[in-house]
């Protein structure tokens, strides 16, 4: 992922309520249930950091996320960085009432080019990710919820 990249924007609507997804991308305990399992705490305030590992084949990913922005009901953003890798990026949960449903806008945008040679930092495994997460394990969890 480079700066030179279009942001990476994932959008899913759920027929959820606006508090329901609020609560799902930013209380610890729903988190680790469609997101990382091993978030070991989350706050949506500004300035809140949190770190856990991911491991990837044979690579260690030390996430590093620090809360940038909050909006209650409405957005968190917070930046990514790795421990080992150079490289940065922000990730936007923004969300809108529909009719009667709630729509999530996702956006990803690089501040700092990642490194070429891992395919993890590339935006298509970015962006895989992504609707993994979203269109997929969260649209899941909501629907049970």
């Amino acid at each position: 992922m480079k700066t030179t990249d279009e942001p990476i924007i994932i959008e899913q609507t759920f027929n959820s309520s606006v508090e329901s997804v609020w609560i799902s991308i930013t209380e610890i305990g729903q988190m680790q249930k469609w997101y990382f399992e091993n978030i070991p705490a989350f706050k949506p305030v500004v300035g809140f950091e949190t770190q856990f590992n991911v491991q990837s084949e044979e690579r260690n990913f030390l996430h590093i996320w620090k809360v940038t922005d909050v909006q209650p009901i409405k957005l968190i953003k917070y930046s990514w960085e790795f421990e080992e890798y150079p490289g940065k990026s922000t990730t936007a949960f923004e969300i809108l009432k529909e009719n009667n449903q709630t729509k999530l806008k996702l956006t990803v945008e690089t501040l700092e080019d990642f490194p070429d040679d891992i395919p993890e930092f590339t935006t298509e495994s970015c962006r895989a990710g992504w609707e993994y997460f979203i269109n997929g394990r969260l649209k899941e969890f909501l629907r049970n919820v």
